[in-house]
């Protein structure tokens, strides 16, 4: 079995299980995982280095590799060992990938998942963290193997970007929905769930904004939004403006399985993403697919990757971005309709199956390995 890397700077954030749910169904491959830092812990039974690993002086070398793109550092980890490859999750992480494998002779792989697809060039700048992609990223695109995009729209941005047509495909990561049992409807309470970074792409401050009208006619029902981010405050103060402190729960950031227990529990699952003015789109949002996986039906945005995993009117409901008045009617129209919320559950469920089948993908995935290596068959 040969062992890849797995390389994302970031190790582990709780709003990323779906790096690891993909790497967990590999078979024929053995990941181990690769970064700068860990905000989690691997899953169990699994290797896992960084570069904060590397004792006294870590955080300065962090730094200096951060500008430099020096692979010396993660070369010191390495020692000893001989990945096949490199999978890197974020066109950041690609480019800052491929020193290290020309230096260890290697393919590397990169899966773009959204804002490295979308972001503006001055706001990547902008940032420390990021300035380096746009540098590189020509670079990137001619000497990395394979360039994996989290939807179809995504891989247009990508060869928009000046990516190879050739090697730059559409794989979808999918969810394990043989691990998330249909919810029964005794389970539906009369919450309407939001999961979601809270950053200016996921169209939140619209959702509190439709709550308010919506929770005017319908008394019995709350808002309970999960994760955390910078707009926060102003999220919870928008909610306090309008009255909803008591409707409107902000729970933070949760595990995994936190979030699908809420999600058992959810009506709907609304995600009424933007186009930020630095361009950020959003690419496909796991987060829909899992709430497919459970049976419940999505109220969301058409716009970017998001019509790929929800069908208008079959699977759920999808609106203009920023339409306040639209997003209260269709989640007006669920809240109303039991059969019709049942009965997009059950569709969007088929769909996840059919469609974005974690093992499957991940199978394809390993074939798309095979392709970048020689002699794998």
């Amino acid at each position: 079995m040969r062992e890849i890397i797995i390389f994302r700077h970031n190790l582990f954030k709780i709003s990323e299980p779906f790096i690891v749910q993909q790497a967990q169904k590999l078979r024929r491959y053995k990941p181990f995982y690769l970064g700068r830092m860990r905000y989690g812990q691997p899953p169990a039974g699994a290797e896992s280095l960084a570069l904060d690993d590397l004792g006294p002086g870590a955080y300065l070398r962090i730094g200096q590799q951060m500008l430099s793109r020096n692979p010396a550092p993660y070369r010191s980890l390495l020692r000893g060992r001989h990945p096949a490859l490199i999978h890197a999750h974020f066109g950041i992480e690609g480019v800052y990938a491929l020193p290290l494998a020309k230096r260890l002779q290697i393919p590397l792989v990169t899966t773009f998942h959204g804002f490295d697809a979308t972001l503006s060039t001055a706001a990547l700048l902008s940032s420390p963290a990021w300035m380096n992609y746009p540098l590189y990223r020509r670079d990137l695109a001619q000497q990395g193997a394979l360039f994996l995009c989290a939807s179809s729209f995504i891989r247009d941005r990508v060869l928009a970007l000046g990516f190879p047509e050739a090697r730059t495909r559409t794989h979808y990561i999918g969810v394990d929905w043989r691990a998330i049992a249909p919810r029964d409807p005794s389970e539906e309470t009369r919450t309407i769930l939001h999961v979601a970074r809270l950053a200016d792409v996921k169209g939140t401050k619209y959702l509190i904004r439709a709550f308010g009208a919506l929770a005017l006619k319908h008394t019995d029902v709350d808002l309970v939004i999960i994760g955390d981010g910078p707009r926060r405050r102003p999220l919870q103060a928008l909610a306090g403006s309008l009255g909803l402190e008591a409707r409107v729960h902000f729970l933070g950031a949760q595990a995994h399985g936190e979030v699908l227990a809420h999600m058992r529990r959810a009506t709907m699952l609304v995600l009424p993403s933007v186009r930020t003015i630095t361009g950020r789109v959003e690419g496909l949002g796991m987060v829909l697919l899992e709430a497919a996986a459970t049976g419940i039906p999505v109220v969301a945005s058409r716009i970017g990757g998001i019509p790929e995993g929800v069908i208008d009117k079959d699977t759920g409901f999808l609106v203009p971005e920023r339409d306040v008045e639209a997003l209260t009617r269709r989640m007006d129209d669920l809240l109303s309709d039991p059969a019709r919320r049942l009965r997009m559950g059950a569709q969007a469920r088929a769909l996840v199956e059919q469609r974005f089948d974690i093992r499957r993908q991940t199978e394809i995935l390993e074939d798309l390995y095979d392709e970048v290596l020689p002699g794998a068959k």
